[in-house]
């Protein structure tokens, strides 16, 4: 398992990188679904475990995958859904020859606000 987060709230990758939950500093386009401040004390060991790397992802990535998922496949996806593709499209993480990668996208949190900035971007 890799993990993708937003690089403006990295809990899992600090976590890790510490050895055990810490606090983070919480901001960004995927705050409001990927923001936790710290990462749970029953849910660390098992990532730990689990969790082969975290790779991180800007915002302004984040918001090209949605672009992207709008454009492509008519997805509206949530910042926080659009994360883990993020990593692909940026180059953050490269899939290995040969690697079955897959991705969950969501979008049960998306902003009309934010829907219309990237429908509008990116309308045919």
């Amino acid at each position: 398992v890799v993990g993708v987060e937003p690089a403006r709230a990295p809990t899992l990758a600090r976590a890790l990188e510490a050895g055990a939950p810490v606090d983070v500093e919480v901001s960004g386009i995927a705050a409001d679904s990927l923001g936790a401040r710290r990462i749970g004390s029953i849910v660390f060991p098992i990532a730990k475990r689990l969790v082969e790397r975290v790779v991180l992802v800007t915002d302004d990535a984040i918001r090209e995958a949605q672009r992207a998922l709008w454009r492509e496949l008519r997805v509206v996806a949530e910042p926080g859904g659009a994360t883990a593709l993020a990593a692909l499209l940026s180059g953050v993480y490269r899939p290995a020859a040969g690697e079955r990668v897959g991705v969950v996208i969501c979008g049960g949190n998306t902003d009309p606000a934010q829907l219309s900035d990237t429908t509008r971007a990116s309308s045919p």
